[in-house]
């Protein structure tokens, strides 16, 4: 029972929720990119570089010829899908983006810790840094 107990008030820490929630919206986000890469970006990438569907570009292995990956990949042959790699890249690069926004934004908005309390002070004739407690110059030897 003490472990269960000891995992109960583990998962209820706010960083372990703040963690899951992250997650599962990292997810849905990972769902929205691919999406936008696949259904916006590279149709018309493809149309500007002459028709190119970016998910049909593989390299075959194997000694038979297919027309679309997908003919490879029923027939079983190996295959060098240079289009979803693409794809994958492209998709990285928007959520990593994405992600450096919201980190940048979040930062802006985190009140700066205030500054320490100084340890040291300057002695007005060598102007050399003694600790703040001193009342007497390490360095000349005047009083403070």
């Amino acid at each position: 029972m003490a472990m269960l107990k000891e995992f109960k008030e583990f998962a209820m820490r706010g960083n372990v929720i703040d963690l899951a929630v992250g997650v599962i919206l990292g997810a849905a986000f990972g769902k929205i990119v691919a999406s936008l890469v696949q259904d916006v970006v590279m149709p018309p990438l493809g149309m500007l570089l002459g028709g190119v569907d970016f998910s049909e570009i593989f390299i075959n292995l194997s000694d038979q010829t297919y027309a679309t990956l997908a003919l490879a990949q029923e027939a079983g042959a190996a295959t060098i899908n240079v289009g979803l790699f693409l794809n994958n890249v492209l998709n990285f690069i928007i959520v990593a983006f994405a992600i450096f926004i919201v980190v940048k934004q979040m930062n802006r908005l985190k009140k700066a810790p205030p500054p320490a309390d100084p340890t040291t002070k300057d002695c007005p004739l060598c102007l050399s840094s003694v600790p703040i407690k001193a009342t007497k110059c390490a360095h000349c030897t005047s009083n403070l």
